[in-house]
Formats: structure tokens, sequence, C-alpha cells
């Protein structure tokens, strides 16, 4: 029954922790993701796509982490360091995007975004995900 309850718990944390991962993103990138969608935009689309995904990653590693730290770690504190290990993650998927647009010198990347380009999107996609495996092999 304890285990039934831990999915229960982790799951439902799980959902809201993706929620807001996807919240979050859409803070540091200028737009807002909702009416771009609406609108077709396909690089906020991509974006969106790659910070789900991202989110997923990382949120794997911070479930994972805490019970093979410790297998009798109660529940609530395998939750806490859950959250704890998910939020670190967060962070660094925001400096890398903060990295790439002090980087990318040629063009305006929330410009691109904006403007619905589709390559920019990719490539912002491509980062989240890439970032997401390497922090959560951080985070194992």
């Amino acid at each position: 029954m304890q285990e039934i309850l831990s999915t229960i718990i982790y799951s439902c944390l799980g959902i809201i922790l993706m929620m807001a991962g996807t919240f979050i993103v859409d803070l540091i990138v200028p737009c807002h993701f909702p009416t771009e969608i609406k609108n077709g935009n396909q690089s906020v689309g991509y974006i969106t796509a790659g910070s789900s995904i991202a989110v997923g990653i990382i949120l794997k590693g911070a479930v994972i982490s805490p019970s093979t730290i410790e297998i009798t770690q109660g529940l609530l504190e395998g939750v806490g360091s859950t959250i704890l290990y998910f939020f670190i993650g967060i962070i660094f998927c925001i400096i890398g995007y903060l990295f790439m647009k002090v980087f990318n010198k040629k063009y305006d990347l929330n410009k691109e975004i904006t403007n619905g380009n589709p390559a920019a999107g990719l490539m912002v996609m491509g980062m989240f995900i890439g970032l997401a495996i390497l922090i959560s092999g951080v985070i194992y």
C-alpha cells in the first residue's frame, strides 16, 4: 500500500511541477505562450514541447535521486528533495537559455521566437532537452 501511495503522491507532484516548470520557462521567454500558440507560432510550440520534455527529464532525475540515496528515507523528506532538485534543475535550464541569448550576438533570439522563427524554437528546444539530460545525470 505504501508504494501505491508514493506513486500517487509523486505523480500528482510531477504534474504540478510540470505545470510550474512550463510557467517558469514562459516567464523567461518574452512572449505569452498560450497566445502565441493560438496564433500558430511554431517557434513557441517547439519551445513548449522542449521545455515539457526537459522538465520531465529533470523530474525523473529528481524523483529517482532521493530514492537511490536512502531507501528508508521518509516520504515527506523524499518529496522535499524532489522539489529542491527540480528547482535547481529548472534554474540551470534558465541559466542555459540566458547564456544562449548572450552568446548569440548575430540575432536577437527573443525577437526571432516572437516572430515565429521555427529554427529559433528548435534551437531552444534542443538546448532545453540537452541541458535537462545533463542536469538529470548530475542529480542522479
